[in-house]
């Protein structure tokens, strides 16, 4: 019998991390994170590092965000964002909705890079 080597496919790890490149995916990711994960206080913190490894992989953090990750990182694991989270649920009660949006340069970088990689993609128009 031959060894045969199944097909392996890439990891969701790996397609989250790429996937986060795009700011808006990332801005969703950390709201429903905000708002719908307080009774898993640690998954801020896996959040936002996925977000960070995303920017890391891509060259796409900058030194002064590296730093406040850095310390942010620091008292997350020190109280597993239970500040943050209990801010969250002070504004839902007192009818407020928190909201994460994307920077319009933000905006601006994205929409640039898809179209690079779009038009990448499209295939030449045959000459009939």
């Amino acid at each position: 019998m031959k060894n045969v080597k199944a097909p392996t496919s890439r990891s969701y790890q790996e397609f989250l991390i790429e996937s986060l490149r795009n700011a808006q995916e990332a801005a969703g990711y950390i709201e429903v994170t905000l708002t719908e994960a307080s009774d898993e206080p640690k998954l801020l913190q896996m959040v936002l590092k996925d977000i960070v490894d995303s920017r890391l992989k891509f060259h796409n953090l900058s030194e002064s965000a590296q730093i406040q990750w850095e310390k942010l990182d620091k008292m997350l694991t020190a109280s597993a964002g239970a500040e943050i989270y209990c801010f969250v649920e002070l504004l839902e009660a007192l009818g407020f909705k928190l909201g994460i949006t994307v920077e319009e340069s933000e905006l601006r970088v994205d929409s640039e890079s898809t179209n690079i990689e779009e038009s990448e993609l499209s295939p030449e128009p045959a000459n009939l």
